[in-house]
């Protein structure tokens, strides 16, 4: 139970809180992990890497912190983890270690266009990699194998 909480019932919302971090964190892993997993993937030549589930997937988390970044909306995973700390008791930066060091990793300071910039850019090279390795959906065969 973390120390800061002020109620017995404060607890819970500290720990979901940490929940959605780690929640956050391993979908950052996603989409920054896709990208490698699909290029690697493809010069080793594992299948899986081409299925349309992963791809699709791959490429709607991408898109969907493309549109935030272009929109200008924080996402709601970040939305949902302050509100957990507030109803902690809790500061958004005032928490558990696990908490403490996946925000250090995950939350950078630095103008709103550098992020949006930073985010297309990334959104483009997964766009580069359906055009040079695309999925494999049901009934195609590719030709060349992996690379």
């Amino acid at each position: 139970m973390p120390s800061s909480a002020t109620s017995p019932v404060a607890w819970p919302y500290a720990l979901l809180a940490d929940a959605v971090l780690v929640l956050h964190a391993g979908i950052v892993l996603f989409v920054v992990g896709g990208l490698l997993l699909v290029v690697l993937g493809n010069w080793r030549g594992w299948p899986w890497v081409n299925r349309p589930w992963f791809r699709l997937a791959h490429l709607a988390a991408i898109t969907v912190v493309v549109a935030e970044s272009w929109l200008g909306l924080t996402c709601p995973l970040t939305t949902l983890e302050w509100w957990l700390r507030a109803r902690a008791g809790v500061a958004p930066y005032e928490s558990s270690f696990i908490a403490y060091w996946l925000q250090t990793l995950l939350f950078y300071e630095a103008p709103g266009w550098v992020f949006a910039l930073a985010y297309t850019v990334f959104g483009a090279l997964v766009a580069a990699a359906w055009w040079r390795f695309p999925p494999t959906w049901a009934g195609s065969r590719r030709k060349g194998g992996g690379a």
